[in-house]
């Protein structure tokens, strides 16, 4: 287990990392997720040795890494760049490690075989590095941290450099990868449907801040906050007279905002008020084909839009027609700013 406890990280006046605690468990694929400049990266780096904490403890299976240099601290790391170096070969790139740890000679080509078998890369050893494509180098990059058979495997933005396709395909084989060999596995990214799709948990950061840790599911749907539920997939922020109505059904308190996911929303043509729900009417502002559903986007008469997502052949809708949006109250999520 990986235990953060109290860590805060300082660069002069400015705090980067609050008083953070999290423990990650042994053989645990898990993610820091949040926007850019949350803090964390520089947790990441903090726990690889990177950084150093202005206060705090990082203790890894029981051992406190206070102290230690990186290479001290039998954890595996790959960058956002993946620092690879283009001069060597696929074969020398990944024996690089071993050969600066001392490890005798006759250990370093059936280690590196025997990780570009696991990793998939086996027909790429004798090549350059600007012969292959970027998805290719992600995974040579991760042989190279696997091939020293560290503990945790930490990644900071992996994927950012690929295109979107090749993301969705990458981050399987990287989780399949992690299944296989069950190493615990630290991850940062700032693409919510990325962690969503490859965590056991997740941390969402907010400001130097951990605001939740739990399952994508937890998450998704019981987000701890409001600075939560706005990160966390698509939303609808209630306002407006809806708002009112709803806090005085639901017994919300003043400072409770009410959200609802576009995907609980229904839009109708003609009025179907049933009991336990909210309906209102509205004009449809725009919409969106996207294939499998249609975005729309309808706004009530005091000007407060709402998102809803059709799926398949339902109803169409013309801008400027006239609709009724209707909602469960049991899927409204009455949330505090945090």
């Amino acid at each position: 287990m990986i235990e953060l406890k109290n860590i805060s990280i300082r660069y002069g006046s400015f705090t980067a990392v609050h008083d953070l605690n999290v423990e990650i468990r042994d053989g645990e694929f898990f993610t820091f997720l949040g926007p850019s400049g949350c803090g964390k990266t520089t947790t990441l780096r903090a726990i690889a040795g990177f950084e150093t904490p202005a206060a705090g403890t990082i203790t890894a299976f029981g051992r406190d890494l206070s102290g230690l240099l990186p290479e001290e601290r039998g954890l595996g790391f790959v960058f956002q760049n993946y620092a690879l170096f283009p001069s060597m070969s696929v074969y020398e790139n990944i024996a690089f490690g071993l050969k600066a740890h001392k490890v005798p000679k006759k250990e370093i080509l059936p280690r590196v075989q025997a990780i570009a078998e696991k990793t998939g890369i086996t027909e790429h050893l004798h090549k350059k590095i600007t012969e292959l494509s970027g998805g290719q180098q992600q995974r040579i990059a991760i042989a190279r941290a696997l091939v020293l058979e560290p503990k945790v495997l930490l990644m900071d933005e992996p994927l950012s450099n690929l295109d979107a396709k090749l993301r969705v395909s990458t981050r399987e084989e990287i989780r399949k990868l992690q299944r296989a060999l069950g190493i615990t596995t630290i991850y940062v990214t700032h693409d919510q449907e990325e962690a969503m799709a490859i965590s056991d948990r997740i941390a969402v950061f907010n400001v130097g801040r951990i605001e939740q840790v739990a399952s994508p599911k937890e998450i998704y749907n019981h987000p701890a906050n409001a600075a939560v539920a706005r990160f966390i997939g698509d939303i609808n922020c209630l306002g407006g007279t809806a708002k009112q109505e709803l806090r005085q059904t639901l017994g919300c308190g003043d400072d409770e905002l009410l959200f609802i996911r576009p995907h609980k929303v229904r839009i109708t043509k003609q009025p179907q008020s049933t009991p336990g729900s909210s309906e209102l009417a509205a004009v449809i502002d725009s919409f969106e084909f996207l294939g499998a559903y249609t975005k729309i986007i309808a706004k009530t008469p005091d000007n407060c839009p709402i998102t809803a997502l059709m799926f398949g052949s339902e109803t169409e809708f013309a801008v400027g027609e006239t609709v009724y949006v209707q909602f469960r109250h049991a899927d409204v999520l009455a949330l505090r700013e945090g």
